[in-house]
């Protein structure tokens, strides 16, 4: 039974892994991430591709505890997943909600992202990457970090959950909410369009709205594990 579990766990993280990877090197090969490079930033200005990686590096230190059995990997996942797991939730709630709702406050339209509009009288429609890049880059993350809590991750202790997970989700918080502003003052608009039609005031509550959110899931999600 416990060799099925770890098995069940190597497939898991494994999978994840090598799908955030493929969603990452997809991207790449996209006339887009070009013209991403050439900004203050460049991806990493992105939560998105933040995420990404602490989520695969995460799936990946998995991997190798599946294989080995090591407790300093275990402890440093342990450490990852505090950070990926509601930071995972967080990109995904959002994206997911105004991609379906507002399409045009997540992407940038086509004129702003070094590609050409279909009509130059006609406004720029938001630029779409591929769905199994994006299903890679924005469901896979929060979806393997999730089921991997639930099945192979014992839960936090209420003093790491709570006190952990605030320092976590507020230096996380502060720390993007700096680099997204520092980022746009040089390329003179925000990586995500809701940003960029913001005032100040508005944004530094989104981000303290997103940040407690991600606190909030945390704390809730690691009550529920037994």
């Amino acid at each position: 039974m416990a060799s099925q579990s770890r098995l069940g766990a190597f497939c898991l993280h494994s999978g994840a892994a090598a799908v955030m990877a493929y969603g990452w090197f997809g991207l790449q090969g996209l006339t887009v991430s070009e013209w991403i490079n050439t900004q203050k930033g460049g991806h990493l200005q992105f939560l998105t591709i933040q995420g990404l990686a602490v989520a695969w590096l995460s799936m990946t230190l998995s991997t190798i505890y599946d294989l080995t059995g090591l407790g300093l990997v275990k402890s440093l996942k342990r450490i990852l997943l505090m950070i990926a797991l509601p930071l995972s939730i967080v990109i995904s709630s959002v994206y997911w909600s105004l991609l379906l709702a507002f399409p045009e406050l997540i992407l940038r339209p086509e004129g702003s992202t070094g590609s050409e509009p279909s009509s130059s009288e006609a406004a720029p429609e938001p630029y779409r990457i591929p769905l199994q890049i994006d299903l890679a880059l924005h469901a896979a993350p929060a979806i393997s970090l999730f089921a991997d809590f639930l099945l192979f991750e014992k839960k936090y202790s209420d003093k790491q959950a709570k006190i952990g997970g605030f320092v976590v989700a507020a230096l996380s918080g502060i720390g993007y909410s700096w680099w997204a502003e520092y980022c746009a003052k040089h390329n003179g608009i925000f990586p995500y369009p809701f940003l960029t039609v913001s005032p100040f005031e508005v944004r530094v509550a989104i981000y303290t709205v997103l940040t407690l959110f991600a606190y909030q899931f945390f704390v809730w999600l690691n009550a529920l594990r037994r």
